[in-house]
C-alpha cells in the first residue's frame, strides 16, 4: 500500500510556491516598474485619430529626456518625421508617386491625453516613403521618482498608400504585425548602445483581429516595451 504523504508535501509544496508567486513576487515585480513610472498604471493603452476612432495600441516607451530620445532615436537609425503642412504633404507625395527618398516624411496626426503626437520618428524601406518604419510618441503626464520623462509610443510598419476602409481618407496602411515593429525598435536602441535597462508591462492585451482608425488589421501579444535610455 503506497504512503500518501509525499504526495501531500508535493501538493502543499506546490501551493506554497504558487502563493509566494501569485501574491508576493509577482505584485511586487509588477508594482516595483508602476511605482517607478505612476503613469504606466493608468494611462491609455490606445490612441485615437481626430474622428476618435480607436487606432494604433501603444506598444512602446522610453524613459529619458525629449533631448535623450531624440539623440538616442538618432543613433539607432531612425529620423525625426517633418511636421505635416503644405510641404511636406507635396514632399511625401512625391516620394510615393516618382519613388524618390523622403527620409523625414511626415506621419498622420493621432491623440493620446487629447492631444497630437509629440514626437514621431521613421526608417524608410526601400526607395521612397510608401515603405517605412515609424513610432509616434507622447510625453506621460507623470515623471518617475527622479523627474525623468515617460514617453508613451505606438510604433507600426507602413506597407503601402491607399484609401481608409473606415474613412476614405488617403492614408498609409500599416502592416498588422506590430510586434515586429516593436521589437525592431527596442533592439536598434540596444544596438545603438542606448538602452540602460528594459522591462515589459501589459498593454491593449492580446489580440488577435484588432483594426486600426484607418480599419487596418493587426495582431499583437498585447504587451508594451519599456526602455530606460542611459544618459548621454
Amino acid at each position: 500500500m503506497s504512503n500518501p504523504r509525499p504526495t501531500r508535501h508535493w501538493v502543499i509544496a506546490a501551493l506554497g510556491a504558487y502563493l509566494l508567486l501569485a501574491y508576493v513576487a509577482l505584485p511586487g515585480y509588477w508594482s516595483r516598474y508602476y511605482k517607478h513610472h505612476p503613469a504606466l498604471a493608468d494611462t491609455p493603452r490606445i490612441t485615437r485619430t481626430g474622428s476618435d476612432l480607436p487606432s494604433d495600441p501603444l506598444n512602446v516607451a522610453l524613459v529619458g529626456s525629449q533631448e535623450t530620445v531624440e539623440e538616442a532615436m538618432r543613433a539607432a537609425g531612425w529620423s525625426p518625421a517633418a511636421g505635416l503642412g503644405v510641404r511636406a504633404d507635396l514632399g511625401i507625395a512625391r516620394s510615393v508617386i516618382l519613388d524618390r527618398p523622403d527620409p523625414t516624411a511626415p506621419v498622420s496626426t493621432l491623440f493620446l491625453f487629447g492631444r497630437k503626437e509629440d514626437m514621431a520618428f521613421e526608417q524608410e524601406v526601400g526607395k521612397s516613403a510608401r515603405h517605412r518604419n515609424h513610432v509616434r510618441f507622447w510625453e506621460a503626464p507623470q515623471s518617475d521618482e527622479d523627474g525623468r520623462p515617460l514617453w508613451l509610443g505606438a510604433a507600426s510598419y507602413d506597407q503601402g498608400v491607399g484609401v481608409s476602409h473606415d474613412t476614405g481618407q488617403i492614408t498609409h496602411h500599416i502592416g498588422p504585425d506590430l510586434d515586429a515593429e516593436r521589437d525592431r525598435l527596442m533592439n536598434d536602441l540596444v544596438k545603438a548602445g542606448w538602452v540602460e535597462n528594459r522591462y515589459q508591462v501589459e498593454g491593449i492585451g492580446p489580440t488577435t483581429d484588432g483594426h486600426n482608425g484607418g480599419g487596418d488589421r493587426y495582431f499583437t501579444d498585447g504587451m508594451m516595451d519599456v526602455a530606460v535610455l542611459r544618459q548621454p
